[in-house]
């Protein structure tokens, strides 16, 4: 898919083994606000980095990773994972990650891929679209309601004393 913007051409495009450092460069982006109590950032990053790369190099079944490009450079990425519902078992797709470089926010970039993500969703017979996101990433949280999500299960957590 390519969109003709004013400033330049954007499309979304799967990634491919060359993309790996771009993707796992957004790593520390994922906690780039405030956390929830019990959370230390460096925890959260390397918990992020891990699993990221793990989806890169193994490369599951139904993970997908997408580069968005905006005039030939990329900008952003999305992961996008096919699963099951646990309540009903359709077959459901999860946003797992979606960055965009800080150069190229505020340019529609981010409901871009989620808009991409709707489309492979349903290519996939996907009845739901899911995301999780902190309570504390207010920008992406107005976005995301701003495009349609809704609160489904909310998770909550009790830091332990001691535990990371």
């Amino acid at each position: 898919m390519t969109d003709h913007l004013a400033d330049g051409a954007v499309r979304i495009r799967p990634a491919t083994s060359a993309d790996r450092d771009f993707i796992l460069g957004f790593a520390e982006s994922f906690s780039a606000f405030p956390l929830p109590a019990g959370r230390r950032r460096e925890t959260v990053d390397a918990g992020v980095r891990a699993d990221i790369s793990r989806h890169l190099d193994e490369r599951p079944q139904g993970s997908h990773f997408f580069v968005l490009e905006h005039d030939g450079t990329a900008a952003g990425f999305i992961h996008l994972l096919l699963g099951t519902d646990f309540f009903g078992g359709a077959p459901t797709c999860h946003v797992s990650d979606l960055a965009v470089l800080p150069a190229h926010e505020g340019r529609g970039h981010a409901r871009r891929m989620l808009d991409h993500a709707e489309r492979f969703a349903r290519e996939y017979a996907c009845t739901r679209l899911t995301l999780s996101v902190f309570p504390g990433n207010a920008r992406a949280r107005r976005l995301y309601e701003a495009v349609g999500y809704a609160d489904d299960l909310l998770r909550m957590s009790k830091p332990l004393d001691g535990a990371d």
